[in-house]
């Protein structure tokens, strides 16, 4: 029997309590259990020492049965010192979508465009005032 350590999530709507149990990994998440070792209150500070509440002892027996924990239960664990973590690299995690890349071309695009428009009307009306100057309005002469 696979046997695994994860969270068992209760509390009402909005505000969700997970206990923290060794239960068959096929049973339904909130289903049976074999055993509770804690509990979680996500809603607590993170810094706050109810947040999460671990029974060492019973997580290391398990552990050394063989219980998996999930991942969020192995961090848990990691921060109690009863088990290592290896840390995970996702090296794409921090890039944008497709989506969001076509968008900022398109931005990026448009800004060039803008500055080029700005460039040239920049260019533009220096050399038009002095035509300007020259000419005499055709109105102002004919009255």
């Amino acid at each position: 029997m696979a046997i695994s350590i994860r969270l068992s999530r209760g509390g009402s709507k909005k505000r969700p309590y997970y206990r923290i149990v060794v239960a068959d990994a096929r049973a339904p998440r909130d289903g049976k259990f074999i055993e509770k070792i804690g509990n979680y209150n996500p809603l607590l500070a993170k810094d706050a020492e109810n947040r999460v509440v671990l029974d060492a002892d019973r997580a290391k027996h398990w552990l050394s049965v063989g219980a998996q924990p999930t991942d969020r239960v192995a961090r848990f664990l990691d921060a109690a010192g009863l088990r290592e973590r290896a840390a995970r690299q996702n090296p794409n995690k921090g890039k944008p979508g497709e989506k969001a890349t076509e968008r900022a071309d398109e931005r990026a695009e448009k800004v060039k465009a803008a500055e080029e428009a700005a460039a040239a009307a920049k260019a533009a009306p220096a050399a038009e005032p002095e035509a300007e100057t020259t000419e005499a309005p055709a109105e102002a002469t004919a009255e």
